[in-house]
């Protein structure tokens, strides 16, 4: 059986990165391992994961946890600096 570590180990993203989505999309971490695993497949995943971050980086400044804040700004250049537009997935025309 695969383990949450297994999985993320796996995975495209970091467990900061899904720790975000989980709490942007209200889902279990794992559950939120597989959903980042198959948007970071898609054509346009990398915006969709952008905007998750972004918010969950909003919510954080609003509710004035600045350390929060902080590590998502870092969550948010990490996945900048790793996932640019997703070169390597085209649309399918």
């Amino acid at each position: 059986m695969l383990t949450w570590v297994d999985c993320l180990s796996l995975s495209e993203l970091t467990a900061d990165e899904i720790r975000a989505i989980a709490r942007h999309e209200h889902l279990s971490e794992m559950a939120a391992l597989e959903m980042g695993s198959w948007l970071i497949e898609q054509p346009d995943g990398c915006r969709v994961l952008k905007r998750m971050i972004l918010d969950e980086l909003e919510n954080a400044v609003a509710r004035k946890d600045l350390v929060g804040a902080a590590r998502l700004k870092l969550v948010m250049r990490h996945f900048c600096n790793t996932h640019p537009e997703n070169p390597r997935k085209q649309p399918v025309a």
